[in-house]
């Protein structure tokens, strides 16, 4: 699933591509926007918040798009052949005279006035990545239902802005934390911070890194390695769906080295 830091280079690829330049054909192959045209219209910036993508247009409007699990952005040269998938799961084609962006599997696509982007994005907390990001409300938002678990309140996108399933368990990991330890128990400035370092941290990397190796197989603690020995202490790393919905989101720990008590 892509996570803010995915996110975050989308957005700066789509901004270095698109930014200043006029629409020349917009086709948007989802029902509500079905008739929608900007063609003529110029893109003026491709910004990030959290997981959501906005694309703010001129007069006024904003393309907003979540990647969800599965979706993603893809940008062509005019005339090259598009790679990211069949054409049934193209949600959005964005042309100008030189670049072509394409959105697939988009789960959620729609657009919204530039002065009302708070209807899609103001339920959000902090961004971790952005630059003034308020590191005292996110904490506080964390400290908000201190009987909630930490990987719990981590994941919620009301209390801080792009974490999601890899960093989460890292960070967990990471810090010593039982998934389900309670957050009024947590060190919630050390969760934060080290959220932070470590989403900035892979902004250059093409793979999500918590260890510092970015070869296949090294890249993370415990993320997806059930079954297979800690890295710190050879414990095998254990496996189970968070307590809330959604119950996809496989929550990944080692009993050793993230004791319950």
């Amino acid at each position: 699933m892509p996570e803010g830091d995915t996110v975050w280079r989308a957005t700066k690829r789509l901004h270095q591509s698109l930014a200043g330049k006029e629409l020349t054909r917009t086709d948007f192959r989802v029902p509500s926007l079905a008739t929608t045209d900007l063609s003529g219209r110029t893109m003026l910036e491709v910004v990030a918040r959290g997981k959501h993508l906005l694309m703010r247009v001129s007069d006024g409007l904003t393309i907003h798009s979540h990647l969800r699990m599965e979706g993603s952005w893809h940008l062509y040269r005019t005339g090259e052949r598009w790679k990211g998938g069949p054409g049934h799961q193209i949600r959005a084609v964005l042309e100008t005279e030189s670049w072509v962006a394409v959105g697939y599997r988009l789960q959620v696509l729609d657009l919204v006035a530039t002065d009302d982007e708070d209807s899609v994005v103001g339920h959000l907390g902090p961004d971790l990545l952005s630059p003034d990001f308020d590191r005292a409300l996110a904490v506080a938002n964390l400290a908000a239902v201190p009987e909630r678990t930490i990987s719990e309140a981590l994941l919620d996108q009301r209390n801080l802005a792009g974490i999601g399933n890899f960093y989460r368990n890292e960070v967990c990991f990471l810090l010593g934390l039982h998934p389900w330890r309670p957050a009024g128990s947590v060190d919630l400035g050390a969760a934060v911070d080290l959220s932070r370092r470590m989403l900035k941290s892979n902004l250059v990397h093409a793979a999500q890194v918590s260890t510092g190796v970015d070869r296949p197989g090294r890249r993370t603690y415990v993320f997806e390695r059930a079954g297979k020995s800690c890295r710190r202490c050879g414990t095998r790393i254990q496996m189970g769906p968070i307590g809330e919905p959604p119950r996809e989101r496989i929550t990944y720990w080692c009993p050793t080295c993230q004791p319950e008590n």
